[in-house]
Parts: C-alpha cells; sequence; structure tokens
C-alpha cells in the first residue's frame, strides 16, 4: 500500500513538472535553442551575465579566470551570428586571458530597438562603450577580435578609440570591396543570401557559412524548427542591417577606416571562404603594414568555429608579439 501511494505521488509529481516545462516551452519555444546555448557556454567555462550601455541592455558570455594583469579579450560576432560562435575559441583561450563575448545590440539575447542603426559606425560607438564600463581593468591590455561583420565594427572602434583598443584581430572581416563572389553579388543585388525561412534554406545557409563538414552543427527537430521561426520574425531586421553594411555608404567604410590602426593586428582568413572571399585579407593587409596574416586551408566563413585551434594559436601569437611577420 505505501509502495503505491509513493509511485502515485511520483507520477503525479512528474505530470506537474512535465505540465511545467510544457507552459514554459509554449511561452516561448525559443528557450529549446537557449538551452542548449546554456550547455554550450558551460563546455567552454563560460558565465552568462548582463549590463545596461547607453541605451541597450547587453547580454554577454564571460570568464576572469586568469592571472592578474592579464590581457582582456572582447570577442565580436558577425551578422546573424551571436557570442555563442566564439565559445569554441573562447574554450581554448580560457584561463590565460579576460574573455567577454557580447551579444552586440539588435542581435541574440541583447536589445534590439525599432528604428534604432545597428550598421558599421554606430555599432562600433557602441562597442566603445561596451569596453569602457563593462571590460576595461586597469593594468590589462583589451585585444579586440571581431568576426565577418564585427571584424568590420571591430575596425572602426580600434581606428576611432585607439586609448582604449591594445591590440586587433580581424577573422573573415567584412568592410572592403572583395573580389565578386555569389555571396557578394546576391547582396548588392538587394538579396539577404543568409535568410533562413525553411528547412532547405537552413541548410544552405550552414553550407554557405562552413566549408568543413564535421564543423557544421547539428541542428536537430524541434529546435530546427524553433530556429527557423526565429529567423523567419528577424528577417526585416536582417535586410535592414544588410541594407547599411552591405549596401550603403557605409559599407566599405571599416577598409578605408583600418589605416588609422596603429595597433598590432592580426589578420586571419579561411581559404575557402564563400562569403567573404579571401582577397579581402590582402586589401586589409594593404591598409595595415604591421599585420600579422593566416590563412588557413580546409575551412570557410566559420574560422573560429572550423579552426579554433589555430585561431587560438593566432591569437595568442598576437598577443605574445603584437608585431609584423
Amino acid at each position: 500500500m505505501r509502495l503505491r501511494r509513493s509511485l502515485k505521488t511520483a507520477a503525479l509529481l512528474a505530470a506537474v513538472l512535465l505540465g511545467a516545462l510544457a507552459w514554459w516551452l509554449w511561452r516561448d519555444p525559443y528557450r529549446v535553442v537557449l538551452a542548449d546555448y546554456a550547455r554550450q557556454r558551460a563546455v567552454a567555462g563560460l558565465t552568462r551575465n548582463a549590463a545596461q550601455v547607453g541605451d541597450h541592455r547587453w547580454v554577454y558570455a564571460y570568464n576572469d579566470e586568469a592571472p592578474p594583469g592579464a590581457p582582456t579579450v572582447v570577442m565580436v560576432h558577425g551578422f546573424t551570428g551571436s557570442k555563442e560562435n566564439w565559445y569554441p575559441l573562447a574554450q581554448r583561450l580560457r584561463g590565460r586571458y579576460r574573455l567577454f563575448a557580447p551579444d552586440l545590440p539588435g542581435w541574440g539575447e541583447s536589445e534590439r530597438k525599432a528604428g534604432a542603426d545597428y550598421g558599421f559606425l554606430a555599432q562600433s560607438e557602441r562597442v566603445a562603450r561596451f569596453i569602457q564600463q563593462v571590460a576595461h581593468q586597469p593594468g590589462s591590455e583589451l585585444v579586440l577580435l571581431g568576426h565577418s561583420m564585427g571584424g568590420g565594427i571591430v575596425a572602426l572602434s580600434a581606428a576611432r578609440h585607439p586609448q582604449d583598443v591594445d591590440r586587433v584581430g580581424l577573422f573573415d572581416a567584412a568592410g572592403v570591396r572583395f573580389q565578386d563572389n555569389a555571396f557578394g553579388l546576391a547582396v548588392l543585388r538587394g538579396r539577404n543570401p543568409f535568410a533562413v525561412f525553411d528547412a532547405a534554406s537552413l541548410r544552405r545557409y550552414l553550407d554557405i557559412v562552413f566549408y568543413d563538414d564535421a564543423a557544421k552543427p547539428y541542428i536537430p527537430w524541434p529546435a530546427s524548427r524553433i530556429y527557423i521561426d526565429r529567423r523567419k520574425r528577424d528577417a526585416a531586421f536582417e535586410q535592414a542591417v544588410l541594407d547599411k553594411i552591405g549596401r550603403g555608404e557605409e559599407r566599405f567604410l571599416p577598409g578605408s577606416q583600418a589605416a588609422r590602426i596603429r595597433q598590432p593586428v592580426l589578420l586571419l582568413w579561411c581559404r575557402q571562404d564563400a562569403v567573404i572571399d579571401p582577397s579581402a585579407l590582402e586589401l586589409y593587409a594593404a591598409q595595415l603594414p604591421q599585420a600579422q596574416r593566416a590563412l588557413l586551408d580546409g575551412c570557410g566563413h566559420m574560422s573560429i568555429v572550423e579552426r579554433p585551434a589555430a585561431a587560438a594559436d593566432a591569437v595568442n601569437r598576437l598577443i605574445a608579439k603584437g608585431q609584423a611577420r
């Protein structure tokens, strides 16, 4: 009799918990994706935090388990990306440096405001304020890394706020007139080659940004359906940002301003990048004679995910030497 009562109690508790979980997910199905992001964050040894910086609420991942005076590394993601893109690299840098990987305003978990400017220049000023308010630590060098769109943003932040940035890393960075490819031509025609609205377009998106099949993320159902729905809701926002950074007057501003960067620089690309053609590396290098260069093979646009060990080695060299090779 007592055993039956215990089993009934356990079954009732299980039903209540399942009901609570179903209600929680019904209110916001994207929590399925966020739960996996939390798992990835834990594996990378990072902690989630938030801060009000200027007129936006930022969400970021960080790790400060580093020796006293260790350099601070701030990592800025690209178009349609998020802080999670940096986790494979952060995992390899953890313990040596203070690490910050924010979601840019408008993206990921950070705040988005209707009608706000999320182009290269506006975001570069926001990144500078994030450094000053959240990441800055007296006596610690500030290393600012940017991937893709984030690379263009970082180039402007470093050029316009040299007092806040000691070293710069541009990974597959946007912001220069690279050699024509299918992605760039589609953007100039007014399209969003990264648009995701069904399972087929999700596969196409992953095929564009990844070259190494082994590095492509596996997104099982229902997470895939939830992610697709989120990207569909973001379609107008993505187009508005592309209008600024891909087709507007700012599209080549990072490259033209890069000549003002005097700090040590790392330029890292993948040879098979189908988004920002590797010719962009030499265009940036022409403005940055002090830059260290790294051209990796067997990877595409997502160098920081496809080749995180090589990317970490390059960052370590930048910090250790900080001079042109």
